[in-house]
């Protein structure tokens, strides 16, 4: 058994994908930690008893705050909470989100500045450990005050309520509590605010994310370097030299890995070599090659170097966002003060996963237009109509699965559009500027997804072209594990077959199988 130890200051997006994925794992928060809690609790139940107004502690919320809460209805005005929020509708949300969501949130309280009680503690961690996920469906909160709807929900199943999905079984959370003997929480003072006032739904959900885009990322280079062999690419389009000419790190960075990927190649070309076969008196000439191959190949790394800064840039945000205090108020024991606020506000987990979607679009549409080039004999003047590696006219090849990668990329470019701009007021206009970031994650998980089925399309063309060319002993070491991998799985396309159990097993290969080709950061 392996314990992820919480601290709220050290937590990373490796270990909550490690968490959500291996069910060995357990969560317990730091002895460091318990202390600030108990500490925090102690101020809070010290003032909340006094005469100072504390929001949603001694009073109502939103544009109710000017309501004053008697002493003995505090604890109800916490389940009036959850149970008034936890109203989402629609599909649920996929359990490793929530599961990354409530990982996130546990970590916040255990910085000690939200004023829950131990025994909120380790529920949220007998939760965790027992993998007893809450249902949450996906429309619900803006964003703003934090991820209130959906966190309602997870809050929800912690006093004892809703349904939870426990060993892959939908389940009334009380029956799965009576089961294990569990004892739902009886909230106290500030507990239902600071569970659901928390920005833990959208900041879990881009944690998953930032993961699946690195290893998408990562294909997305190996493909690039695939079909600049099959091209016979200039290696001078690659040079260190000529990137360092324009230093942005990220495309400085695909570039590097695409030398490295490409080192032991025997397809592709130095220029000198196109200049030893002109050998002509005429002024003008026409050769019957290209001096400078289409964008998808000879500019991969300027466009995808940005997608790689963008992903770093969003790494960083986001790993500060689950080590943050996003609470209202939060409970500054140590500055004996009450510090209302907007902590809670999306907007930079929101503008991060609109920037990396449309990232990410960008990729897909690369590897869109790499997979029409080579299907467009026309276009690349050499290999056969859409790959058909058998009786043109008779058979169709790959020309099905073109009209996949063409439509799967339309649906994504319109995805692109920055939704955190799509701001509407609510809660009575006291959430005036919303953030929308739950919702922006959630489309960027479907960017994601549409993304590697894409690029699954574009691997399928790729080996379909090594296989006219009959070129596997010349490719680089990276294709041909790549191409080898693929054809264990999909055989090449001759007749015309069934194909669609088979492409499902493509699409699990291209996302769970090449990996990252290098080292990005050597």
């Amino acid at each position: 058994m392996k314990n992820l130890i919480l601290d709220g200051n050290n937590l990373n997006i490796q270990d909550i994908e490690a968490l959500v994925k291996d069910s060995s794992f357990r969560v317990q928060v730091s002895n460091a930690g318990l202390i600030k809690v108990k500490q925090s609790k102690k101020f809070l139940d010290e003032k909340g008893q006094g005469k100072d107004i504390i929001y949603g502690v001694n009073t109502g919320f939103g544009p109710m705050a000017s309501h004053i809460i008697d002493k003995d209805l505090m604890a109800t005005l916490q389940e009036n909470l959850v149970r008034s929020h936890a109203v989402g509708m629609g599909q649920y949300i996929d359990s490793k989100y929530v599961l990354a969501a409530m990982i996130a949130r546990l970590n916040a309280l255990a910085k000690g500045y939200s004023g829950v009680s131990v025994s909120l503690i380790h529920k949220l961690e007998e939760f965790i450990n027992l993998r007893i996920i809450p249902l949450v469906p996906e429309h619900g909160a803006v964003g703003t005050s934090g991820d209130l709807v959906q966190l309602a929900h997870i809050a929800l199943a912690v006093i004892g309520e809703g349904e939870v999905l426990y060993k892959d079984q939908i389940r009334k959370t009380k029956d799965v509590l009576k089961e294990l003997d569990i004892q739902p929480h009886q909230l106290e003072l500030k507990e239902g605010l600071a569970l659901i006032n928390a920005t833990a739904m959208m900041s879990g959900i881009a944690s998953l994310l930032l993961r699946k885009s690195d290893q998408l990322l990562a294909l997305s280079v190996r493909l690039g370097a695939l079909a600049f062999e099959l091209m016979h690419g200039f290696t001078d389009s690659l040079s260190e030299r000529a990137h360092n000419f324009r230093p942005h790190v990220g495309q400085i960075s695909i570039a590097k890995v695409l030398r490295t990927l490409l080192i032991d190649s025997k397809m592709t070309r130095d220029r000198k070599s196109l200049i030893r076969r002109i050998d002509s008196k005429e002024k003008i000439i026409e050769i019957p090659e290209d001096v400078q191959q289409v964008y998808s190949l000879r500019c991969i790394p300027q466009i995808l170097g940005p997608v790689f800064d963008s992903m770093a840039k969003t790494k960083k945000e986001v790993e500060i966002e689950i080590n943050a205090v996003t609470d209202n108020p939060i409970v500054d024991w140590e500055g004996d003060q009450f510090l209302h606020g907007g902590n809670f506000h999306g907007d930079y987990i929101a503008a991060s996963m609109d920037q990396l979607k449309m990232g990410l679009v960008k990729l897909t549409i690369l590897s869109e237009r790499r997979t029409n080039f080579f299907l467009d004999h026309k276009t690349n003047r050499f290999f056969p109509p859409f790959m058909n590696l058998d009786r043109p006219g008779l058979t169709l090849g790959l020309q099905g699965l073109q009209f996949v990668a063409t439509s799967t990329t339309a649906q994504s470019q319109t995805y692109a559009f920055p939704h955190s701009v799509h701001s509407i007021s609510t809660n009575g206009s006291n959430q005036d500027v919303v953030s929308m970031g739950t919702d922006v994650a959630l489309i960027a998980a479907k960017v994601i997804e549409n993304a590697f089925i894409v690029l699954a399309i574009e691997l399928i063309t790729l080996a379909q072209g090594v296989d006219f060319l009959n070129s596997q002993a010349r490719l680089s070491s990276s294709s041909r594990q790549l191409y080898d991998n693929l054809r264990k799985i999909f055989p090449a396309i001759k007749k015309d077959r069934e194909l669609i159990a088979q492409l499902a097993e493509v699409v699990k290969f291209v996302e769970e199988g090449p990996g990252i080709p290098v080292d990005w950061n050597k």
